[in-house]
């Protein structure tokens, strides 16, 4: 039951700091990424999540769970990661966007892909142990 209050302590810290991120940004700015993510969520991620999740039940139900998650979090890590890929241009300070985003986007839609295989992989077994106690 501690767990619970140390786990929505932190989750309030965060709120904040995220709070105080989005106070120091400029109004527009903030106007315009939450239309464009209402409209990115809305628009493509949720429709494309619910057509993958109904044409997998229809031939494999097992896979529609993790399938579901991992295009949703893909969808988000996509969304987040977005502006830094298509408006990559100069900057007077190197140390702004110093990463190779496309890389390191690509890397995580592999650690999505990956983790969904791993939660397929440990259901099956734990299917085949059910079967083999019956």
């Amino acid at each position: 039951m501690a767990g619970r209050y140390v786990v929505g302590a932190l989750g309030v810290a965060l709120m904040g700091l995220g709070v105080s991120l989005v106070w120091a940004q400029s109004p527009w700015d903030v106007a315009v990424w939450l239309v464009g993510s209402i409209v990115l969520h809305d628009g493509l991620i949720a429709p494309l999540v619910l057509l993958v999740g109904v044409g997998v039940a229809a031939t494999r139900p097992g896979l529609r769970g993790p399938l579901r998650a991992a295009l949703v979090t893909a969808g988000c890590l996509t969304a987040i990661a977005l502006p830094d890929i298509l408006r990559p241009g100069p900057s007077n300070n190197a140390t702004v966007l110093p990463l190779n985003y496309v890389r390191n986007w690509l890397v995580l839609l592999g650690v999505v892909a990956v983790g969904a295989g791993l939660v397929l992989a440990v259901r099956r077994v734990q299917a085949g142990r059910r079967r083999r106690r019956l």
